[in-house]
């Protein structure tokens, strides 16, 4: 028998806070917002990255008012806590947001607001990453950069690289630089669709401290060597994956090479409710496909916990009530 993944403590590192949003909110947000109800992920999965990225625009059209955003930001922790969610880095596409509804600070502000009531009212502890697409203007990138220096002390970690990885990331090696400069975190998607080359350039002109997917790392040794001794952690997205149509299914899916291999890899959900899937879900689906025991599954939270951005404190909590899941007979 095993134990219940739901009470397992563990970190997200990587989620699209826009595809949290509960089908029921956003089915409300669209009609009070006179825009269309977005239809569901087709069957079998996305044709490729555009058609994600298009239905994902859906998503984000429906998000227009303050109250959406801090209605987000409050159910997001709701969510999360469920799942044994102790602590979370979520993303958010902020400038883009500010963008598209004429202000560039409301949506931030907003969702920080909806955070912060819903930290109070769960306990979930959060980091915000801010994120910019490789087919966007590097002018954008300058102000998410702005953004996540304004907004560090409530909560914005840092910004990360995201998007079409057949674009390249050099464009914004100075914001990177700058970045890191500021002392702002770096975590850019990288090795996703794209090949072992741009995880390289993730690391070299990017400044990154995580890969969001990284999976295509397996096609370089040397990369995979290099990547293990720097001891840089891939956020990997089984489900996201498959439905992207990035690995063929999940008997297919390199999850247990990537460990194999000595790779600090931690277990996300990527865009959960456009999938259909909770983090605990994609816990016991990686039990259920790769026979993990309850042991393995502690490895791969503690992992998690370990690769986060999280006050050492934070840490030591997470990791201490791993420690006490294991140690309870299931």
């Amino acid at each position: 028998m095993s134990r219940d993944l739901r009470s397992l403590p563990k970190a997200h590192l990587h989620v699209h806070v826009e595809s949290t949003v509960r089908p029921g909110t956003l089915r409300e947000l669209a009609e009070a917002n006179g825009v269309p109800v977005p239809g569901p992920v087709p069957e079998g999965g996305f044709t490729g990255f555009r058609a994600f990225a298009d239905h994902n625009s859906l998503i984000r059209d429906c998000l227009r008012r303050p109250a959406d955003f801090e209605r987000l930001g409050r159910e997001y922790c709701e969510d999360e806590a469920a799942q044994g969610v102790g602590y979370a880095e979520l993303t958010f596409t902020a400038a883009s947001h500010g963008e598209r509804l004429g202000d560039l600070e409301m949506p931030l502000e907003a969702l920080l607001r909806g955070l912060a009531a819903g930290r109070e009212a769960t306990g979930l502890e959060f980091g915000v990453l801010l994120d910019h697409s490789r087919r966007r203007s590097v002018e954008r990138a300058w102000r998410t950069l702005d953004l996540a220096r304004r907004y560090a002390d409530q909560g914005v970690l840092g910004i990360g690289l995201a998007g079409d990885e057949s674009y390249p990331l050099a464009p914004f090696a100075e914001v990177c630089a700058a970045a890191e400069k500021e002392g702002l975190h770096r975590v850019h998607h990288a090795g996703e669709a794209a090949g072992p080359a741009s995880i390289r350039e993730a690391l070299t002109l990017g400044r990154a401290e995580r890969l969001g997917h990284g999976i295509r790392v397996l096609e370089d040794a040397a990369l995979v060597a290099e990547v293990a001794a720097l001891g840089v952690p891939l956020e990997v997205c089984p489900s996201s994956n498959v439905a992207l149509g990035l690995a063929p299914s999940w008997a297919g899916h390199p999850l247990p090479q990537l460990r194999e291999a000595g790779l600090l890899v931690t277990l996300n959900t990527d865009i959960p409710v456009s999938l259909g899937v909770t983090l605990s879900e994609e816990y016991a689906l990686a039990r259920d496909w790769f026979g993990f025991s309850d042991e393995v599954l502690a490895e791969l939270a503690e992992a998690s916990v370990r690769a986060s951005f999280a006050p050492a404190p934070t840490k030591a909590r997470l990791c201490a009530g791993i420690a006490a899941w294991l140690a309870t007979a299931p």
